[in-house]
């Protein structure tokens, strides 16, 4: 085991979580994130293999890393997946093994989750951002809820627990406050953990409008319609994006002493920025560091180490990454660009 000095940002903050992006290709076609006929793929030779996925991975890993998520576009199109999880959970690193999970659409999870969990996948996040399938096909532009249920249900049955559910609310199409009390009410039944995700400026078309964004207020507002809602103590946070609240029933607030009947949480990425304390990086599915998810510029990794570089000099790269990350992402600011890549290019 090589351990190397850790991932730290001239502003202190320590980095652990390593986000990697297997492919930029989805099998839906969400309006937040790309337009209905899609945006062009990286070119195939541009992609990592399993190999230089893992090998970078094993230097973030000597470098602190603790946790990597597996993005896209969608994962499960990779055909490679379970080799690429299998490669991750046997490095080793100061803290041990990482911990791998991945973000998903949970179609075709049916078919793959007990591999996946078998090969070390500990949990998975979907995405689903409603219930009704008339508007699950106009937000997605596909006809696949049933499949995207089933593949939340593989997952918890597999063991990859807690699952977690992300919803993005768009103004006028999936924000009826009867609807997202539904999200909560079905996740709270089957023991699943709800995020709700402010909208941000990383669509294809750029057409992102922030009077038009619903905010955290608004959506914890919907959910009072139907839950109690009790907000956890901040130091159950930590570095994680969600601010948390216990529910309970209406009128049954946490004084009358009974057990809440599980959590929600609000992620308001733009009205309350949580960028102090991140501690994420990020690998493009061409092998570009991104030190945030809305930079402007890359490192390339990909190229130095096709050319032969060593392990320390891809280390020193990442270093030099973290090194010049922004206190902020900026969306607040007059000035601020949204980055040429759009989140499907990304990755969460």
């Amino acid at each position: 085991m090589v351990t190397r000095d850790p991932l730290v940002d001239s502003y202190g903050r320590v980095h652990r979580d390593l986000r990697i992006s297997v492919t930029d290709r989805c099998s839906l076609r969400c309006t937040y994130c790309m337009p209905e006929d899609g945006v062009p793929w990286l070119p195939r030779a541009t992609m990592l293999t399993t190999e230089e996925v893992v090998r970078i991975a094993d230097v973030a890993v000597s470098m602190g890393i603790e946790e990597v998520r597996l993005t896209g576009g969608e994962p499960l199109l990779r055909r490679d997946l379970v080799d690429v999880v299998a490669g991750i959970t046997a490095l080793e690193g100061p803290a041990g093994s990482p911990e791998v999970s991945m973000t998903t659409n949970a179609i075709g999870l049916a078919k793959n989750a007990a591999a996946l969990h078998e090969a070390g996948m500990t949990r998975v996040n979907v995405s689903l951002d409603t219930l009704r399938r008339d508007v699950f096909i106009s937000l997605a532009k596909r006809d696949r809820l049933a499949d995207t249920l089933a593949g939340v249900h593989a997952a918890a049955e597999a063991g990859m627990v807690p699952v977690k559910i992300n919803t993005v609310l768009m103004r006028g199409v999936n924000d009826a406050p009867e609807d997202v009390v539904a999200l909560l009410t079905f996740a709270l039944e089957h023991g699943y953990e709800l995020r709700f995700i402010e909208q941000m400026p990383l669509d294809a078309q750029h057409g992102w409008d922030r009077t038009q964004m619903i905010t955290g207020e608004e959506i914890l507002g919907m959910l009072r319609t139907g839950y109690d809602l009790a907000a956890q103590p901040d130091e159950a946070r930590g570095s994680a994006p969600a601010e948390l609240f216990d529910v309970r029933p209406l009128g049954v607030g946490p004084d009358a002493g009974s057990p809440p009947l599980g959590t929600v949480g609000a992620i308001a990425s733009v009205t309350m920025p949580f960028c102090g304390s991140c501690d994420r990086v990020r690998l493009t599915a061409d092998g570009m560091i991104r030190n945030c998810l809305f930079a402007t510029g890359e490192t390339d990794l990909r190229t130095p180490m096709r050319e032969g570089a060593s392990d320390d000099e891809l280390a020193d790269l990442l270093r030099a990454s973290i090194g010049a990350k922004l206190p902020g992402h900026g969306i607040n600011q007059p000035d601020f660009l949204q980055p040429p890549r759009p989140m499907s290019a990304i990755g969460g």
